[in-house]
């Protein structure tokens, strides 16, 4: 497991946002995954995705290093950010652009509509 967890610190550390999420964001295999991808596209901001379908020594790893069983889970500048809920307050709030700003993330603000107007981001 420790290998795993070397990984996965390289990982988020290498990469500005990393998702770990069900599927791909092409093909997202569950609604918290795909609502996760629509608001990093509204975002403008690349990012790294990992399907942990595939990688399911990474999800129980993930799960120990967090205390965050479920998927997806967002990092940004090797911070764990949180899931789906907090990514979708924190987009709606305006607190997403704003801390891939501070943390010098590249993104074109996407759609500015932050889900007000019935987009992405209602129930699933």
């Amino acid at each position: 497991m420790t290998d795993i967890k070397t990984q996965i610190n390289d990982l988020i550390t290498t990469n500005d946002v990393v998702v770990y999420m069900r599927g791909t964001p092409q093909s997202p295999r569950c609604g918290f995954s795909a609502t996760v991808v629509e608001i990093m596209k509204r975002v403008g901001a690349p990012y790294t995705a990992v399907n942990a379908d595939e990688n399911h020594d990474h999800w129980e790893a993930l799960a120990e290093i967090n205390d965050w069983p479920t998927m997806p889970q967002i990092f940004v500048k090797g911070e764990f950010i949180g899931g789906c809920d907090i990514l979708r307050e924190m987009y709606q709030s305006g607190e997403l652009e704003q801390l891939l700003h501070d943390k010098g993330v590249t993104h074109t603000h996407g759609d500015h509509d932050h889900g007000h107007g019935g987009g992405c981001c209602g129930g699933h």
